[in-house]
């Protein structure tokens, strides 16, 4: 995959951050139960699908552990999926779309996704295709509500 150089922005009063790993994060001073509960709201309000939302803490701590608070929503459109899956049907291997809401070591709040151009990176067909621009701006526009 690809590598992006550090940048931050400001969108929405949140800090929006490409991270070297193709990891795009916005900062929020939601809670992390807080944050996905908003994200779930606007997902449901652009018409999508939320298909699972995994409580990666409440699984540590069934075994013992312990982690901050991190949560990950699972959701899709099929009106942006399925013109990927018919370009590539392995688009299928990264769908749906996920964001995850985690608590840093100093306390602060992220939500978290991988930049869909790059997750498709090696489809080519996929990768340069108008849909992913749309998913691309989808999940900003999703994660930028949810932290406000």
């Amino acid at each position: 995959m690809r590598k992006l150089i550090l940048t931050t922005t400001f969108i929405f009063g949140g800090t929006v951050a490409a991270m070297a790993d193709d990891i795009i994060k916005v900062s929020t001073d939601k809670s992390v139960p807080e944050a996905l509960d908003a994200l779930e709201a606007a997902v449901g309000n652009a018409g999508a699908t939320v298909f699972a939302r995994v409580d990666h803490a409440a699984g540590a701590e069934k075994v013992g552990l312990s982690i901050p608070a991190n949560q990950v929503l699972i959701f899709g459109n099929p009106a942006l999926g399925t013109p990927a899956m018919q370009l590539d049907p392995r688009a299928g291997l990264f769908l749906p779309l996920k964001v995850q809401a985690y608590e840093d070591a100093n306390g602060q709040v992220w939500l978290a996704y991988e930049d869909p151009k790059e997750t498709m990176d090696e489809l080519d067909a996929v990768e340069d295709a108008p849909v992913i621009e749309k998913m691309r701006g989808a999940l900003a526009k999703l994660t930028s509500v949810a932290a406000q």
